[in-house]
């Protein structure tokens, strides 16, 4: 059995996957430990940053939050006095889904029994997990809304991924798609896109058969894009790369916080929330990682395609009402700042082709997380 933690509703929490390079070379380096270490001197920083699998990464974790405003602040202090402790060790902090050069090859593994075990069984594709994202949960009050609102969610993956793609470039080489990060992380046995289940029941079963057959160990260990996240009593979606400004990151959070109390409150007024076949999920997936924010999408379950911007303004609008009630107006606005100044992945490529130099890419990329998006 699965015990589903009630949570208040649309409540929020953020994890935000940070690299950590060289201030000079801007190359990765493995020293999280490091980092880690001041980190547990400075009690204003207790549990907001923590280690990840590879030694070159620290995820910066917010608090539990009501608005999207208390997530800005939660993180924007964090990465404040987190940046206080890098600096003076000649480190920089960048997010995007891949780093612009550096190799899978040459980067550590912390040194955790779980992540040992997760080498050891995955091998070649396990290796090359150098790739960073972010995790938004929102509060679900009934355990029962967990899976129709999952199922609908899936609709929205493309316009997610289109937004937040960020790795079009992997150990140096330009691979022509916006994320190459979500089809690296779906190598994984549990990870990509999770399974549509007709009730909890079949979800538990579901759980059973892989700690039955050894496929997983514990519960977090499956990394579906979008999954229940029963401790905490939220969705937890992970489509997103990682993004390079709080901005970004914000914007995300408003966007998945207003549908998911979008569909909550048409559940409880009896509707029936929207799904599409599975096929679809799949090639919008792909859609959106090899073409972002020029993607054509599957928008619904009679196969109707449009461009994926065109989808996100008609969204925005149709969500403003839910925003204006969650006090995140202006950060679902921002969503229509990725059309206008360009996802990042775009951004990225273009600084490369003016310039040459993925160093430059790089140094944008830092640039950007302490700057901030241009106006």
């Amino acid at each position: 059995m699965v015990d589903f933690a009630r949570s208040d509703r649309s409540t929020l929490g953020v994890e935000w996957e940070l690299a950590l390079v060289d201030s000079e070379t801007l190359d990765l380096v493995p020293r999280a430990s490091e980092v880690l270490d001041a980190v547990a001197a400075d009690p204003g920083l207790e549990n907001r940053v923590v280690g990840e699998m590879l030694t070159n990464t620290v995820e910066v974790v917010s608090g539990v939050h009501r608005t999207v405003g208390g997530i800005r602040g939660d993180l924007g202090s964090a990465v404040d006095d987190l940046r206080a402790i890098t600096d003076d060790l000649g480190i920089s902090l960048l997010s995007a889904g891949t780093h612009p050069f550096s190799r899978w090859a040459d980067q550590q593994v912390t040194d955790k029994e779980r992540y040992a075990e997760l080498i050891n069984r995955t091998q070649w594709w396990g290796r090359h997990m150098l790739i960073f994202g972010v995790h938004t949960h929102v509060g679900i009050d009934d355990r029962d809304k967990v899976l129709p609102i999952m199922g609908a969610l899936l609709g929205y993956v493309p316009h997610l991924q289109a937004v937040s793609a960020s790795s079009p470039f992997w150990a140096g080489e330009n691979t022509a798609y916006a994320s190459n990060r979500a089809m690296l992380f779906q190598q994984l046995p549990t990870a990509g896109l999770p399974y549509q289940f007709d009730s909890w029941t079949d979800y538990e079963r579901y759980v059973a058969d892989m700690l039955t057959t050894g496929v997983i160990d514990h519960l977090n260990e499956i990394r579906w894009d979008i999954r229940p996240s029963p401790g905490w009593g939220t969705i937890e979606v992970r489509v997103c790369d990682g993004m390079p400004t709080l901005d970004e990151v914000c914007a995300v959070t408003a966007f998945v916080q207003c549908l998911v109390d979008d569909f909550s409150d048409r559940l409880d007024r009896g509707e029936t929330l929207p799904t599409m076949p599975d096929w679809f999920h799949v090639e919008n997936k792909w859609r959106a990682a090899r073409y972002g924010m020029e993607a054509i999408i599957i928008e619904n379950a009679e196969a109707r395609e449009r461009v994926v911007t065109t989808v996100i303004a008609e969204e925005v609008e149709r969500l403003a009402p839910v925003a204006e009630r969650l006090e995140c107006a202006s950060e679902l606005q921002d969503m229509l700042r990725f059309a206008e100044v360009g996802a990042s992945y775009q951004r990225q490529v273009a600084e490369h082709e003016r310039t040459g130099d993925l160093r430059a890419v790089a140094r944008q990329l830092c640039e950007e997380f302490t700057g901030g998006l241009p106006r």
